[in-house]
C-alpha cells in the first residue's frame, strides 16, 4: 500500500456485565466515548433469552434460555446499532441472524471495537431495498 494515506484507528475491548442490553451497552459506549462510528470487530459471551431476526423474517425470533455468543459483528453509530451474531442454544443448536434489543447478558460478553473517529455514520432510506442502509461520511474535523 505504498503511497496510501491509511487513516488512524484504535480499539478497545470491552466486558459487558449481567442485565445489561447488548444493544443498549454498545450504543452507549459509543456516545460515552463521543464517537459517531465504530464497528463491533468480533464478540463472544453469553446471553439469556436472545432476541434475533431470522433471514427475511419480519418479527424476533427468541432463543429461550441461556445461549452462547459464538459471533458478533457490526456497526454502531451515536443513534443507530446494527449488529449480527451467531449463538448457540443450550442443546447446542446454532442460531444466527440480526440482533435486536432485548439480548440480555446472561455472565459477561467480552467485545472488540474499532473506532472511526473520522467518520460519521448514519441510516438513510434506500430506495433500491425499501430499508434505511448505512451511510458513511467523512467527519470534518
Amino acid at each position: 500500500m505504498l503511497g496510501m494515506s491509511v487513516p488512524s484507528t484504535s480499539s478497545t475491548p470491552l466486558r459487558l456485565m449481567p442485565g445489561e442490553d447488548l444493544r443498549d451497552a454498545l450504543q452507549a459506549a459509543v456516545r460515552a466515548k463521543g464517537q459517531q462510528a465504530a464497528f463491533v470487530v468480533a464478540g463472544i459471551g453469553s446471553l439469556i433469552d436472545a432476541q434475533l431476526r431470522l433471514a427475511a423474517a419480519d418479527r424476533a425470533t427468541v432463543v429461550p434460555g441461556p445461549s452462547e455468543i459464538l459471533s458478533l459483528s457490526g456497526s454502531v453509530g451515536a443513534d443507530y446499532t446494527h449488529l449480527h451474531m451467531s449463538l448457540s442454544d443450550a442443546q447446542g443448536r446454532v442460531w444466527g441472524g440480526h440482533v435486536l434489543p432485548g439480548c440480555v447478558v446472561r455472565t459477561a460478553a467480552e467485545v472488540l471495537i474499532a473506532w472511526l473517529p473520522d467518520w460519521a455514520f448514519s441510516r438513510e432510506p434506500d430506495p433500491a431495498t425499501g430499508y434505511a442502509e448505512l451511510v458513511a461520511r467523512r467527519r470534518d474535523l
